[in-house]
């Protein structure tokens, strides 16, 4: 099972990854927050056609958490991104790779404050050595360059929006337990639902753009890979190892967004891409064998 986490969340992460290369295409062929709307109407109906059935079954269970579940898709799924792609106007792609690499932090430290879950040291030092992946990779090789870095209205938003993705890992100890069809179909509901008065705004401020062909294409790689098959996958990877454990993979996403990049942007691969990702893996696998050894001591000596 394990093992199966950890390819569930790695999948997660290159998704993750390839939605932000999809975010640079689309720039001039569909605005971000109808991108928003779209990936996640898209998602809903694909989830709806293939598993209306289940949620049939399962309504009665869903309708009794309907406030939650609503909550979670709201700001999981669409908060988040909503947020983020207001940051990206204020500020730049270096503060806000550098700043998402905080969710795991966040949660971290609102599982201790909130469910006194551990964090050992090794763990923190694994931690530790993905930033500095993450850093290293953000700032093109020169870690110097961070000091040059300016807090603004853009990095108080990616701040936001941490705080919105962290409480939504956090929050999910506490869905009801549903088939992953019935849970997908509510929440991606309720995220595309929540969408809706940003695209208003986006139109009222006449700063909407419609989708051309290129558009529509990464509207539809939006709505299956990082709307469906990702949050399918990070769910299941948090049911398995758990939300502290499972939030260091989070620490990927600006790698494979830097190696996408390279293979779909044309991008040169430098030597710090190769040491950032060495750093960020063995972060996550240093962190991850000490969460997996003290939870078999914690199941030994309970």
């Amino acid at each position: 099972m394990q093992r199966t986490a950890y390819l569930l969340l790695m999948l997660t992460t290159l998704f993750w990854g390839g939605n932000a290369v999809a975010g640079k295409l689309a720039v001039g062929h569909i605005s971000p927050f109808l991108l928003t709307s779209f990936r996640w109407g898209f998602a809903m109906v694909v989830l709806i056609l293939i598993g209306h059935r289940r949620l049939r079954a399962d309504w009665p269970t869903a309708r009794r958490h309907l406030p939650l579940l609503f909550a979670l898709g709201a700001t999981g799924f669409t908060l988040f991104n909503a947020t983020m792609y207001s940051a990206l106007h204020y500020t730049s792609a270096i503060n806000v790779s550098i700043e998402q690499a905080a969710v795991p932090m966040f949660i971290f430290l609102a599982n201790f404050l909130l469910f006194r879950t551990g964090v050992t040291w090794i763990q923190i030092g694994g931690f530790a050595l993905t930033i500095v992946g993450v850093a290293l990779t953000a700032s093109n090789g020169d870690l110097a360059r961070l000091a040059g870095l300016q807090v603004n209205l853009g990095d108080a938003l990616m701040i936001l929006a941490i705080v919105f993705y962290g409480g939504y890992t956090v929050a999910l100890r506490f869905k009801p337990q549903l088939h992953w069809q019935s849970l997908m179909i509510v929440l991606v509901t309720s995220a595309f639902i929540a969408s809706i008065p940003f695209s208003l705004f986006e139109w009222q401020r006449d700063t909407m753009i419609l989708p051309d062909l290129r558009g529509w294409a990464i509207a539809i790689y939006a709505g299956i890979f990082p709307s469906i098959l990702s949050q399918v996958f990070y769910i299941r990877g948090v049911e398995i190892i758990g939300s502290n454990r499972a939030s260091l993979f989070i620490n990927l996403v600006p790698i494979w967004g830097t190696l996408l990049s390279v293979l779909v942007l044309g991008e040169f691969f430098q030597l710090y891409h190769a040491v950032a990702l060495l750093l960020v893996m063995g972060g996550i696998w240093i962190a991850e064998n000490s969460g997996r050894k003290a939870a078999a001591e914690a199941f030994r000596n309970p």
